[in-house]
């Protein structure tokens, strides 16, 4: 049986810069590797929601690999904390969380504290802190991330976020969703957990080290994406394929572990821009060549600079994953090579546009007329426009594992 590695470039799609003569950072990057697998591929885009929808990764993830998010989403936090290793048992309540910085009145100054690259030595105070029977339980995330549970009894995910999600705006209060008595309950204790975490976050020494450096201080925990455990269909079971997620990033380890995959731990695999992708790939190919039939490979950091707007940043950085793909142009698998969403540097965020697609395989694909990876090259491929649910079907298919339809 032939097997197949999913590859997703977080926020690699753009829009055409002035700066850059009218190109995208895909476009403008040196890309000799994508282009010659473009050529032997077939090609598309995709809107990983549908046309016109904007996807957080959570969401966009969750439908590449198949899940229907009107059935199987449960917040992003179920997810984040999932990925940190973070045992979620039924009744508690998840959420993703940031280390920003706050001014004296609140305000918002910097959702991600500079980019702080570990968030270990600060929330480690938080962990543990308890209020009327619910614990707060913390762990540090990729960079300036972290994964928020609370558990405790009488607890709802029916809470609104207190992360303002811009600058300039003081944090918000939690409000509870509906008009039950357990989201009442949880709003006011997390209300509570976050007035004590600011408390002792603007205490921490670290902190005063970082002011006096003149950096932005950790002083803040913004929370979002409350969610709620719940049982899914593994992926293994529903496509008959054994299944491995290489990730740097929680929430992606997080996805694979809540789809039911096997998380394989990669050294230098960070989420970074200095994460080690040729590790990545080394890693999927020797799971490929052992038990697994499936490996889903994420790479992050063309968001993190497209959120930044560093449309030089984000071109080097794909120039770097291009240097990485000369490992699988050999191989005897089915690449499929996407990304989750656009990230447009002019825009700063995620945004609906399509985000270019191929799918490589000797005998398995009819390869179109397209000779490049990028945007507009491949809104001109035999794939047309897909959705992110129409991924899997067609992987599947081109496996020659798809189930008869009719007689």
């Amino acid at each position: 049986m032939h097997k197949a590695m999913l590859i997703v470039m977080d926020g690699l799609g753009d829009r055409p810069l002035r700066e850059l003569g009218g190109l995208t950072p895909l476009e403008a990057a040196h890309t000799p590797n994508l282009d010659a697998l473009a050529a032997r591929g077939i090609t598309g885009v995709m809107n990983a929601l549908g046309v016109g929808l904007r996807p957080g990764s959570d969401t966009s993830h969750l439908a590449i690999l198949g899940y229907d998010i009107e059935r199987y989403y449960t917040g992003r936090g179920t997810i984040e904390v999932a990925g940190l290793g973070m045992g979620l048992e039924a009744g508690d309540v998840a959420l993703r969380g940031n280390l920003g910085t706050v001014d004296d009145g609140l305000t918002v100054v910097d959702r991600r504290a500079g980019r702080i690259t570990d968030t270990g030595p600060f929330v480690k105070d938080l962990d543990g802190l308890t209020y009327e029977g619910v614990t707060l339980m913390v762990r540090p995330g990729t960079g300036h991330r972290a994964g928020i549970i609370l558990r405790g009894p009488g607890l709802s995910f029916r809470i609104s976020d207190n992360d303002p999600h811009e600058l300039g705006v003081k944090v918000h209060e939690v409000h509870p969703l509906d008009d039950s008595p357990e989201a009442a309950f949880t709003a006011r204790v997390l209300n509570h957990f976050l007035v004590e975490a600011h408390r002792i976050l603007a205490q921490n020494p670290l902190n005063q080290e970082r002011v006096a450096k003149g950096l932005p201080p950790a002083n803040y925990l913004l929370g979002r994406g409350a969610g709620y455990y719940k049982k899914i269909e593994p992926f293994p079971g529903r496509y008959g394929l054994k299944a491995c997620t290489i990730a740097g990033g929680g929430l992606y380890k997080g996805i694979g572990s809540f789809t039911g995959m096997d998380v394989i731990p990669v050294p230098g695999a960070t989420g970074l821009p200095n994460t080690d992708i040729e590790a990545k790939f080394r890693a999927a190919l020797t799971a490929l060549a052992g038990s697994y039939d499936f490996a889903f490979v994420h790479v992050k950091a063309a968001d993190t600079f497209g959120e930044d707007g560093d449309y030089l940043g984000k071109m080097n950085f794909i120039n770097k994953i291009d240097l990485a793909f000369a490992l699988l142009l050999e191989t005897p698998h089915l690449l499929a090579v996407t990304a989750d969403h656009s990230t447009p540097c002019a825009l700063k965020k995620h945004s609906g546009d399509p985000v270019p697609i191929m799918m490589v395989g000797d005998g398995l694909v009819r390869p179109d007329d397209v000779t490049a990876y990028s945007e507009r090259a491949c809104g001109r491929g035999a794939m047309g426009r897909l959705t992110g649910l129409m991924v899997m079907p067609e992987i599947i298919n081109l496996l020659g594992l798809a189930k008869l339809i009719g007689d």
